[in-house]
């Protein structure tokens, strides 16, 4: 009984670790699918948050998209936390990830930026500062879990950091041309550098934990 115990238990973080990979390629998909949607819509030019944006005819097809992705992620957040039952910082990784999904699902879907051209105000700014908190927790997650793997996880998550500080700021900087409804040439292929990046990271991680896992075993 103890095995088929241990067992069912072992198939069942298999399963959430595997949000991580699924996670990911679920957000993938609907930029994809809610971007092709819009006929006016560049990738190449537009931000992401532009596809749920408040009157955007992709709203309520992103959103309800973006749902089903904070699901799937929360329960990834989950299989971390129990990843880190004997290891501290794989814990506190787990903390952070739950609160980012928590974030997304709750907060994130009440503040939406208002559509390109229009001055922003208390939604627009709102939509910033929780962008803000989200990414605080995500990097916080990204070195917590560094701390539980050798250098060379550690490498890359430093690396996949620097990547995504640099291309976040830089794709602010554009922000008041979209509020003011100017050309933002290339600022869709920056954010997504920046966006793709540690959601890339998450994948990763979720595959390196497996890993370390199947080695315990």
């Amino acid at each position: 009984m103890e095995a088929k115990s241990a067992a069912n238990s072992s198939k069942v973080e298999t399963f959430l670790l595997l949000c991580g990979v699924l996670s990911p390629v679920m957000y993938a998909a609907a930029d994809a699918i809610a971007g092709m949607s819009w006929a006016e819509y560049s990738f190449r030019d537009h931000t992401i948050s532009e596809l749920g944006a408040i009157g955007a005819p992709t709203r309520h097809l992103f959103s309800s998209m973006l749902i089903l992705v904070y699901l799937i992620f929360l329960a990834f957040g989950v299989g971390v936390w129990r990843a880190g039952i004997e290891r501290r910082s794989l814990k506190v990784a787990g903390a952070f990830l739950l609160g980012f999904g928590l974030l997304a699902l709750t907060v994130g879907q009440f503040v939406p930026m208002r559509p390109r051209g229009t001055v922003q105000g208390v939604s627009g700014a709102l939509h910033l500062v929780e962008g803000a908190i989200a990414m605080a927790l995500v990097l916080s997650a990204m070195l917590s879990a560094a701390m539980a793997f050798r250098v060379s996880f550690r490498v890359y998550t430093f690396a996949t950091i620097f990547l995504v500080l640099a291309f976040g700021v830089w794709s602010g900087i554009d922000a008041p041309k979209v509020e003011a409804g100017l050309d933002t040439p290339w600022l869709g292929v920056k954010e997504r550098i920046f966006w793709y990046a540690y959601q890339v990271w998450f994948a990763v991680f979720a595959l390196a934990l497996m890993g370390k896992r199947r080695a315990l075993a």
